[in-house]
């Protein structure tokens, strides 16, 4: 299956820019908003990932969500658990944040760069909610029909 370029918006957060602190661990920790533009038709359902490129642990996973219905927009502040509050479907699997969204925390004086990554799948994926970022990887290899992401900085 041939896959294209997600366009999309993490509002507040400019690709390349800094991450603003309630979207980071010393701050409320809340999961940015998505804005899709250019949507396949063909999606089903959308997953995100959010990576620390800098931590010594290459592509450090702070995030892993999967099974959102696909949509142009994906709430901020979603809410803990393995199986989302009020996102049927949706699960959040183990990583940095366990079943949950946890922001950027670098050590004190210390400046990463995030990847925050959105994937357009042409299917429902029938993973544990205990996955890893691997994990949906494999499962979801051959069904990302778009994929995106953008960077930001917080220190």
């Amino acid at each position: 299956m041939e896959s294209y370029e997600l366009d999309f918006d993490c509002v507040g957060i400019e690709d390349g820019g800094k991450i603003p602190i309630s979207h980071t661990g010393r701050g409320q920790d809340i999961s940015p908003e998505f804005i899709i533009w250019n949507l396949s038709p063909r999606a089903k359902y959308l997953a995100v990932t959010v990576e620390d490129l800098s931590h010594p642990i290459r592509d450090f996973t702070h995030w892993v969500i999967w099974n959102l219905p696909a949509s142009n927009h994906i709430r901020g502040g979603i809410p803990a658990g393995k199986n989302v509050p009020g996102i049927r479907g949706a699960r959040q699997g183990v990583a940095y944040g366990r079943h949950r969204y946890a922001g950027p925390k670098p050590p004190r004086g210390k400046t990463h760069v995030y990847r925050f990554s959105v994937y357009a799948l042409d299917t429902f994926l029938t993973l544990k909610p205990r996955a890893r970022k691997q994990a949906f990887f494999e499962a979801a290899d051959g069904h990302i029909i778009q994929a995106g992401s953008i960077t930001g900085e917080f220190e």
